[in-house]
């Protein structure tokens, strides 16, 4: 078959995660590492609050991602001509809502046919956490589901420690596109929030926010605020600041300046991120709790606050606990501190305490 990495470098594909690695160098990486059992799969766990993406995918397109994890398990399993082949299984690990959908897993398994790939549904007790590429390969292993310490990483030591390949439901799709020369610089993009026109659309990688939210017609006509990136840890941005691309899981949720009391979204973000920790290390799991609690107080003590939040993005031990802090601090600096924010619902007294912790935590 074609050299399927040079089609996937020359397309450029990247890990549609939310992480971003180049997906030939991962390839190349689980291709060269020595194993007489190697392992594919996909991560269809999709644990971030406003990211559909991969549902869709699923919905609508089963046939291009499962081809995406053929050409991953043939790659992986041909050692040259003459050679005897790999071993190579793969997995769907997948989200335990999808999994209830009669529909959508009877496709899939149509889909599969007789390829060597196994549908593995998520632990409902897993939450977003879960999601985490060593996590994926815990709840495979019936594990407690747990981010592992790295190094070791999947590529050489994944699944029953033998070279795994941990890919997005997009990313497959993305290399089925490129292997039969259609990939076209596209990406799929997930709009929520206070808009017309909600759902999962596809358009150019490079595309801006405020072209995509002008396309679709979701361009608010009154004062508002976006997450990019997931509603859970995405990043908060004013309507100044959407001339650039939305990275990440791709998702793009719109806020109602009028609409939205902060102090609620502030308690929303520290809420989910305490009810999702695993617990592992104690920074993300005693931190959360402590941020839930001081958000609690009648009087909220910011600099404590945002203190914590610095605290949990320097100690935890995986992504949840470090990405915890970056929709509160995004939002106070990009939304709260604006003129846009001065029309909120918050205390004047607390504005003013946020914005000198905000000034002292830049200067330093």
């Amino acid at each position: 078959m074609p050299n399927i990495i040079i089609q996937i470098k020359k397309a450029g594909l990247v890990g549609r995660g939310g992480g971003g690695f180049p997906t030939g160098l991962k390839w190349e990486f689980v291709k060269k590492a020595h194993g007489s059992e190697k392992y594919v799969i996909a991560n269809a766990s999709e644990g971030e609050p406003g990211v559909k993406k991969d549902l869709f995918i699923l919905e609508n397109h089963p046939e291009r991602f499962m081809d995406g994890m053929r050409l991953a398990i043939e790659y992986l399993g041909d050692r040259g001509r003459g050679k005897k082949k790999i071993d190579v299984k793969g997995y769907v690990y997948l989200n335990p809502r999808y999994s209830k959908n009669k529909k959508l897993v009877k496709k899939l398994k149509q889909t599969i046919g007789s390829l060597p790939v196994t549908i593995f549904n998520k632990p409902k007790t897993a939450g977003y956490a879960g999601g985490e590429e060593t996590s994926v390969l815990n709840g495979i292993e019936g594990k407690r589901v747990e981010p592992r310490l790295r190094p070791p990483f999947p590529p050489t030591n994944g699944l029953w420690n033998s070279p795994t390949l941990v890919n997005n439901v997009e990313t497959f799709y993305d290399v089925s596109l490129a292997a039969a020369g259609e990939y076209k610089g596209e990406r799929f993009y997930t709009i929520n929030g206070d808009c017309l026109w909600t759902g999962v659309y596809r358009f150019p990688s490079d595309w801006t926010i405020e072209k995509i939210l002008k396309k679709t017609d979701n361009y608010p006509g009154f004062d508002f605020f976006i997450q990019v990136g997931g509603d859970g840890s995405g990043v908060v941005l004013n309507s100044k600041q959407l001339k650039r691309p939305a990275v990440g899981s791709g998702s793009i949720t719109v806020y109602s300046a009028i609409k939205h009391d902060p102090m609620v979204l502030i308690k929303k973000w520290a809420d989910f991120f305490r009810s999702e920790s695993c617990g592992q290390c104690t920074p993300c799991r005693e931190g959360t709790f402590r941020l839930r609690e001081l958000l609690g107080d009648k009087n909220t003590n910011w600099q404590m606050l945002l203190e914590l939040l610095n605290n949990l993005s320097e100690t935890s031990f995986c992504g949840l606990g470090s990405s915890a802090p970056t929709a509160i601090f995004s939002f106070l600096e990009n939304v709260v501190m604006t003129p846009v924010g001065e029309r909120m619902k918050l205390p004047k007294a607390d504005r003013k305490m946020i914005a000198d912790c905000l000034t002292c935590k830049l200067s330093n």
